[in-house]
């Protein structure tokens, strides 16, 4: 769990910036959404293979600007 000292002279705003920051950087936010509720694993693997289709369709479509 990441944690934020609170500087001398700095505002409770710029210490939850930070914070909110740190916990983006760690991935506990997706973390928490993933596991908010059961998910089936016919549903994940639903899930990782749109993934890997939609990052394969990103890199061509990459790749053909670059030619």
């Amino acid at each position: 769990m990441p944690g934020v000292r609170v500087k001398d002279g700095e505002s409770f705003e710029r210490a939850l910036r930070r914070f909110k920051k740190r916990c983006e950087k760690a991935g506990i936010l997706s973390d928490l959404r993933k596991h908010s509720h059961f998910e089936k694993p016919s549903e994940r693997r639903k899930r990782k293979r749109s993934a890997a289709k939609r990052k394969l369709r990103k890199l061509k479509i990459k790749q053909s600007k670059t030619r």
